[in-house]
């Protein structure tokens, strides 16, 4: 069954992975956190401690209708050593299928991987260096490019999230669920 796959290395920053589990779910997209260890239990940024649906192991990559990379140190850079996982985004892009990444994730995940090259992206400002290629959108906290959405930062969780959703279910259930929420952007 198609399902999105929230991936979760130790360090990751717990408002960019939750929230869009959280949005995602509300509108009913079946949606899995995935922690890259053989370790369900993942530690955040912050010493929250979170138990995955899944370990990597577990995951279907058939199945997988979106991959969902959030930010935070170290996380970032823990999800970039999965070499299992970045083999996997790149049969993903190359079969154009939806990958999302916030904060650093963009530049240090997708910028390394090649995959924005002369594409519309953004990210943490502190990691736009590692956006090779890119048309960096530092103005913008949210950039969908084809099947790559891109985000700039914690604050741009819920926007990311509800991006993901419309994309995935249509711009009325996205809107849907951004009322129910009380979240208006005011961007």
């Amino acid at each position: 069954m198609k399902q999105v796959y929230v991936m979760l290395a130790n360090g990751f920053e717990e408002i960019e992975a939750l929230t869009v589990v959280d949005i995602l779910r509300r509108g009913d997209v079946k949606t899995a956190t995935v922690s890259i260890t053989e370790e369900k239990k993942v530690v955040s940024s912050h010493g929250i401690v979170v138990e995955a649906d899944l370990c990597f192991s577990e995951m279907k990559e058939e199945d997988a209708e979106a991959i969902v990379l959030p930010g935070g140190m170290p996380g970032t850079i823990n999800l970039k050593e999965k070499q299992e996982l970045m083999d996997m985004l790149t049969r993903r892009y190359e079969k154009k299928q939806l990958i999302a990444a916030i904060c650093a994730a963009p530049g240090l995940i997708l910028g390394d991987l090649g995959m924005l090259e002369g594409r519309n992206a953004t990210c943490y400002p502190a990691m736009a260096e590692y956006m090779k290629g890119a048309n960096y959108q530092k103005e913008e906290q949210v950039v969908q490019d084809e099947f790559l959405i891109t985000a700039c930062g914690m604050g741009a969780a819920i926007p990311f999230s509800l991006k993901i959703l419309e994309v995935l279910k249509g711009k009325e259930v996205a809107k849907q669920v951004q009322e129910s929420i009380l979240y208006e952007n005011k961007n």
